[in-house]
């Protein structure tokens, strides 16, 4: 995707949408009716989803969840851009990637449930997840470690001359963590093929950025280790694509890495374990509401004669629908075998656990607390 350089920088915001919902279009990718309107749907459904998601945990249903209301844009608008054998190094909010790139929602809300329609076995906290089938690892909730994961993932597609590309996602408050340098410093180094996207959502739990680094802008610390660095207005879907198209573009012509910083907003909590009311007002919860990123994709997408309200009505029933079906599905999945205990630790399982294999498929099911692990 060509792109006026001019309009890129590490210390202004690229916007394609105004306030009045036009796109400007010295900005605006020429993108296909068909994948504006998909980036919405599946806007939609990820925000019907978790909405749902939270509700569950509040009923005891999942022991825990982590959303991204308000930051939809960027996930979907990366999922949409990404290329099939292209990986992903995701942080808490960018699973989405993976039902962007075609993992079932079934499987998908598994990893929540941690049964055995979770590919992960539930081996993994919820809100984890993660899918070969689409090149999506898992993360940890250490912060940052994915950083440097994605870099030498790149290293490596650069010796064997693959086309692909790694993107690795964090916070802002990663950015001030060793594992985030480290990264910068070996992509500058030696130039992969992968793009680094930090969602700054204003809030690294309970510290605000102001608090967490004194560096004007986060885009601007890829200066430092010789790598181009983007701000682009995270709740702006359009603008998010454009310049992520723009980067990953960039990575495949051997161009070198790119640093992008979206700059978004946390509407809810950090995860269902968190009181954002302790350490934030509502007024700026309310102030970054007006920009609620699926409401001013679904506002443009209207003014262009895409979408009306009775569209949209209908397609929120059709996904409640679908995320309903999920649920119940996968609720009624039973727990992990207990032999899978002993899977994905050995390519060839050796002999000791072999034993401890065959000694726990002996004991009866209640000696080992039921059918699970």
């Amino acid at each position: 995707m060509t792109m006026p350089p001019l309009l890129l920088s590490d210390t202004g915001l690229f916007r394609v949408l105004d306030d009045n919902l036009q796109a400007n279009p010295d900005a605006a990718p020429a993108l296909p009716e068909a994948l504006l309107l998909r980036m919405h749907r599946e806007m939609l459904r990820l925000r019907l989803l978790e909405t749902r998601m939270v509700v569950l945990q509040r009923q005891g249903r999942i022991g825990f969840y982590g959303s991204c209301t308000g930051q939809e844009a960027v996930a979907i608008a990366a999922g949409c851009a990404l290329e099939k054998d292209d990986w992903v190094f995701p942080a808490l909010r960018e699973s989405a990637i993976m039902l962007v790139r075609g993992f079932p929602l079934t499987r998908y809300l598994a990893q929540v449930f941690g049964n055995s329609r979770d590919v992960l076995k539930g081996r993994q906290m919820p809100s984890h997840m993660s899918g070969k089938a689409v090149n999506q690892v898992t993360w940890s909730s250490c912060i940052g470690p994915q950083i440097p994961q994605a870099v030498g993932a790149a290293m490596a597609m650069r010796l064997r001359r693959d086309r692909k590309i790694a993107v690795g996602f964090c916070g802002d408050g990663a950015t001030s963590q060793p594992d985030f340098h480290n990264a910068l410093l070996f992509a500058g180094q030696f130039q992969p093929p992968c793009v680094l996207v930090c969602q700054n959502n204003h809030w690294s739990i309970s510290v605000p950025t102001s608090r967490q680094t004194a560096s004007t802008t986060l885009a601007i610390k890829a200066r430092a280790y010789g790598i181009p660095g983007y701000r682009v207005d995270g709740n702006d879907a359009l603008a998010v694509y454009a310049v992520l198209q723009y980067a990953f573009d960039r990575a495949r012509r051997g161009e070198g890495p790119s640093f992008v910083e979206c700059v978004t907003y946390r509407i809810g909590a950090h995860s269902t374990s968190d009181d954002p009311t302790r350490y934030r007002s509502q007024d700026e919860v309310e102030a970054w509401q007006r920009k609620d990123p699926l409401a001013r994709l679904e506002g443009h997408l209207q003014k262009r004669g895409l979408l009306d309200e009775p569209n949209v009505e209908t397609m929120k029933r059709e996904l409640t629908a679908e995320i309903e079906a999920a649920i119940l599905e996968v609720e009624q999945a039973p727990v992990p075998a207990r032999a899978t205990l002993f899977d994905d630790v050995y390519a060839d399982l050796p002999w000791h656990l072999q034993e401890q294999r065959e000694e726990l498929l002996r004991l009866p099911a209640a000696a080992s607390h039921g059918s699970g692990h």
